[in-house]
């Protein structure tokens, strides 16, 4: 058996499948994100663990027969540690923005030319330069700095590793070398002993400590895969590898992934060009910072269930028009002091009114993310809809008619990051990248003809309402 562990915002998800990818068993354990200023989130790192040991244990299955370890986990986070591995404050997350100053600072041509990507401020970089410049007692005392889910494996196994896809989202990785560029690290004071060993994401990293196999109940000595960023892990789940494969996914970010053979930066687009989790191969993304996170504000703001919102007939776009940028945006805007806007309202506008607007908002963010994909020259050739926001069809099908794309649905079961951590722990056990197959389709979302005009020239209205409502 092989044993995934995704480690999300809000929860930690342990998924244990057998060697045919069937799922034996699958627990979560919830996590608390702390924003204690506007633009700040931030997290415990040793809730990591705990939350880990919970949902491993959850599994509620004999775990004596798992051959390795996966790891997906969220990106960009700045975990710094001190000597005896331990943190040395709280986690800055992938969606904290309070480093916009330092991430312009360090955006220069050099930084572009060896990392292939904006250096945007939810990057790990400016975070770290933050904390450089703000807190110097902890940097002081900084041993080294790790993603997320390698201080999980630190946890793990003992050692300090990463691997190439998560990497990437620091701007301190060669992105087209897939090594740490020694360059950018000095720009911060910084040398490779403050960074983790790099490995492939489909390679074994480290392997398991003996008491913590003894204690939940794993073989000694199991091997840990390097894994995966969530969305390359995700891209493993849904078989998302070959070059104009891709997915949207509609999570608490939005996403538009594609994979590629070749490292063909474009920064000037805002679009993501990243190492992906197999060797040789790199991915594309667009991300929107507010995807269901707009959805689940509209319905704190109106006391209705997301889901009710989120439900009803499609129909043209109406009067109110809404920009998703709650806590700033990147792609394709690079604005971190952006924040949302609702246009147009009036005396008719109810909760209903308001769900279709920011559903509408969030199609149209992603448009736009489509167009800066398109502007690298990378094809896209199929998308998957995956994560919580795919269960609605109204929201599905005016995604679809805004891409214009049709999009493929996978059955329900498992098919992302957990899973694509499993496939990893799969490959690092000696299996092939086949294992990385597409889920079989459930349907194929298609756009509709009948308010393709519509959508387009709703679209129009939202790119032109950002400049004005940007000055303001």
């Amino acid at each position: 058996m092989y044993l995934g562990l995704d480690l999300g915002t809000s929860s930690l998800k342990a998924l244990l499948i057998d060697a045919a990818q069937s799922v034996v068993a699958e627990a979560t354990a919830p996590l608390d994100v702390q924003r204690p200023r506007s633009g700040w989130s931030e997290q415990d790192a040793t809730a990591w663990e705990g939350a880990c040991e919970k949902a491993v244990r959850g599994l509620d299955a004999d775990l004596s027969k798992v051959r390795a370890i996966g790891l997906a986990g969220h990106m960009h986070g700045a975990t710094l540690v001190d000597g005896d591995d331990r943190p040395l404050r709280p986690c800055l997350l992938w969606n904290d923005t309070r480093a916009a100053d330092e991430a312009t600072a360090m955006d220069d041509a050099q930084a572009r030319r060896i990392t292939g990507n904006i250096v945007f401020p939810g990057f790990t970089a400016p975070k770290a330069e933050w904390v450089r410049r703000t807190e110097p007692e902890i940097w002081d005392r900084v041993a080294r700095i790790l993603l997320p889910k390698d201080y999980l494996r630190l946890w793990l196994t003992g050692e300090a590793v990463s691997e190439m896809s998560d990497a990437a989202g620091t701007a301190w990785l060669d992105v087209g070398a897939r090594d740490w560029s020694e360059a950018m690290l000095a720009r911060q004071g910084l040398t490779r002993d403050h960074m983790p060993r790099l490995v492939e994401g489909s390679e074994i990293s480290a392997r398991l400590r003996d008491e913590l196999a003894d204690r939940l109940g794993l073989p000694r000595g199991t091997p840990v895969a390097g894994g995966a960023g969530d969305n390359a892990a995700a891209a493993m789940g849904t078989g998302a590898v070959a070059p104009g494969q891709g997915f949207v996914s509609l999570g608490t970010s939005g996403v538009l992934f594609v994979s590629s053979a070749a490292f063909q930066p474009a920064p000037e687009t805002a679009v993501h060009t990243f190492c992906h989790a197999v060797p040789d191969t790199w991915h594309q993304m667009g991300v929107i910072l507010n995807c269901t996170d707009s959805l689940e504000w509209a319905a704190r703001l109106t006391g209705r269930d997301a889901g009710a919102l989120a439900s009803g007939d499609l129909m043209p776009p109406g009067r109110p028009l809404f920009l998703p940028y709650l806590g700033g945006e990147r792609t394709p805007h690079n604005d971190a002091g952006v924040r949302g806007s609702l246009l147009g309202i009036e005396h008719a506008t109810d909760a209903a009114a308001l769900g279709r607007a920011v559903m509408e908002g969030v199609a149209f963010a992603l448009r736009d993310n489509l167009d800066a994909l398109r502007g690298t020259g990378t094809p896209i050739e199929r998308l998957l809809a995956v994560g919580g926001g795919a269960r609605s069809e109204t929201w599905l099908r005016m995604i679809a008619t805004v891409l214009d794309m049709p999009l493929h649905l996978p059955r329900d079961g498992q098919f992302g990051a957990a899973l694509g951590a499993c496939r990893l722990a799969m490959m690092a056990d000696g299996a092939g990248s086949d294992v990385a197959e597409a889920p079989p389709i459930d349907r194929v979302i298609e756009p509709d003809p009948d308010l393709r005009d519509a959508f387009t020239e709703g679209h129009a209205r939202f790119k032109a309402a950002y400049a004005p409502t940007r000055t303001l």
